[in-house]
Order: structure tokens, then sequence, then C-alpha cells
């Protein structure tokens, strides 16, 4: 019995499978997960920000002492510089300002990561140091993405979905001048890293030492 056409066509069913196991890998991952949600963040600034008093700056890697720091989303507009950090994640979260982990808890299942809070603080730090501005002029946001449900109560600037956008827009107080908007955004364009393949793998490698000394 002549079994090639069966193997012929189990060949190119398997064929069929391999790209869709590598596209359904790729969605599961946490890379795809977090440009899905620097997207969303992206299109309701655009969407619900004024372009012309609001300037949108995203993945901003910046220079530090011990590395590399990448900031989502800079926001420059007269009511200050909003520095966003982006999180897609699902479930239950627990957590407080002044804890170093908060938690995730799908059904039985807790994962713990950083503190959002914390782990933005550098971000808005190694960005003030640059644009020499006071802590008045800047402001840290956590957006979470997703579906997820606070389950502690948590601070006006860690926001779901679009409150972010509510967030920004409650800040009414113009502490910077026309003129102190164009030099932020000269200062974030020349201090930045150059957006590249070798600059991010670079800011992965340094993330993931820093991990290995915390555990």
């Amino acid at each position: 019995m002549d079994f090639s056409p069966i193997y012929q066509q189990l060949t190119g069913f398997l064929w069929y499978l391999i790209p869709l196991a590598v596209i359904g890998g790729l969605i599961k991952s946490p890379w795809f997960k977090g440009k899905v949600g620097e997207f969303l963040v992206n299109a309701s600034a655009r969407l619900f920000l004024d372009k012309s008093r609001y300037h949108l700056i995203k993945n901003v890697t910046l220079p530090t002492p011990d590395g590399t720091t990448q900031i989502d989303h800079v926001l420059v507009s007269e009511f200050g510089v909003f520095v966003v950090e982006t999180k897609n994640m699902k479930g239950w979260i627990f957590g407080s300002p002044h804890q170093r982990f908060w938690t995730q808890k799908i059904f039985r299942s807790n994962h713990k990561f950083q503190n959002p809070l914390h782990q933005n603080y550098k971000h808005v730090k190694t960005l003030q140091a640059l644009l020499g501005l006071g802590d008045h002029q800047m402001h840290s946001v956590v957006v979470f993405v997703g579906h997820n449900t606070f389950k502690t109560p948590v601070p006006d600037n860690v926001t779901r979905g679009f409150g972010y956008v509510r967030y920004i827009k409650s800040k009414q107080e113009a502490v910077l001048s026309p003129e102190q908007v164009e030099e932020a955004l000269e200062k974030v364009a020349s201090g930045r890293l150059e957006e590249s393949f070798s600059t991010n793998r670079a800011h992965v490698r340094h993330v993931k030492e820093l991990k290995e000394k915390v555990r």
C-alpha cells in the first residue's frame, strides 16, 4: 500500500500547525502583552488628549549610572510631565503603595510582581534629572489594562483602562511655560537612547541582571 499521499497530507497539516503554534506562543508571551498594553495607552492618549497641549513620547530609554531605564510613555504638557507605566495583567490585583511587591491572583494561582509605583519612581527621577524640573512638575501614573480588578485600595495615580486619561485631565494647574514644554521635549529627544533592537536588547539584559541580584 502506498502511504505517500497520507504522508504528504500529514506533512502539509504539520506545516500549517507550526505557524499557528508560533503565533499562539507569541500572543501569550509577556512581550506581546506588553506591546498590546502600550498600544492601548498610545491610542487612548491620541484619541482623548488634545495633541496641541499634550505631547506624547513613547518607549523612552534613558541611561542611568547602573545601566538603563525604559519608560513606556511620557506626556509633556503645561500641566507637567506625566510618566506612565503600563501593566497588561488579568485577575485580581492586591497591593499598597509601600509594599515592595504586589500580587496577581488568577483562581488559585498567585504571582508576585514589583510594585509598579516603585518601578515608576526610578523612571520619574531619571527623567526629572534630565529635565531639571521640580517634584511638583512631575507626575507618576500607573495604568493597568486587561481583565483585572483591584482588590485593595490604590492611590489616584494607579488606574485601570481609560482612567489614566481622567487622572491626567484632573491636573489643571499650569506648572510649565510654553518655553519649558519645548525645552523638555528637546531634552528628551537629545537625551534618550536611539530606538533600536540593540538598545532594547541591552535594556532587557540589564533588567535580567537586576532580577538575578534580587534573588
